[in-house]
C-alpha cells in the first residue's frame, strides 16, 4: 500500500537497472570476449547486483524527498534516482578484473574442447 502515490517509473526502472546491472556485462562479455571465465562472471553478476541494490537503497528514489517510500526519512547519499549509470560499469569492471585475475584462465583444453563440440552440434559425452 506504501507503493500505491509513488511515480511508476521508478517502480518499473529500478528493477530493469538491477537487472541489468548483474546480467548486460556478463552477457556481453559472454558473447564477445574469449578471455572470460567463470570467476569473471561470478563477479560481473554479484557486484552489478549488489552494486545497483546499494545505489538504490541510497538513492533518492527511496528517502530524500516526498514520493519516497518513507516520506519523512531522508538518508539518500547518491544522487541519481536510478543506479545503471554507474553500478553496469561496475559490473563490467568486476567482470573484467575476475577474468583477468582468475589463475586457471581461459586456456582450459576441456573447455576448449566441450566448446568446440557445442559449436559442431556433436555429444558432449
Amino acid at each position: 500500500m506504501n507503493t500505491q502515490n509513488l511515480n511508476i517509473s521508478t517502480l518499473v526502472g529500478l528493477p530493469f537497472a538491477v537487472a541489468a546491472s548483474a546480467i548486460l556485462p556478463v552477457l556481453l562479455y559472454t558473447l564477445y570476449w574469449k578471455g572470460f571465465t567463470t570467476r569473471g562472471a561470478t563477479w560481473g553478476i554479484f557486484g552489478g547486483l549488489l552494486s545497483a541494490m546499494l545505489l538504490v537503497l541510497f538513492s533518492p528514489a527511496v528517502s530524500g524527498n516526498p514520493t519516497a517510500l518513507p516520506p519523512d526519512s531522508d538518508f539518500a547519499i547518491f544522487p541519481l534516482r536510478n543506479p545503471g549509470l554507474v553500478s553496469i560499469p561496475i559490473g563490467f569492471l568486476l567482470g573484467w578484473l575476475g577474468s583477468v585475475l582468475d589463475p586457471h584462465g581461459p586456456g582450459d583444453a576441456k573447455f576448449t574442447e566441450v566448446d568446440r563440440r557445442i559449436a559442431a552440434g556433436t555429444r558432449t559425452g
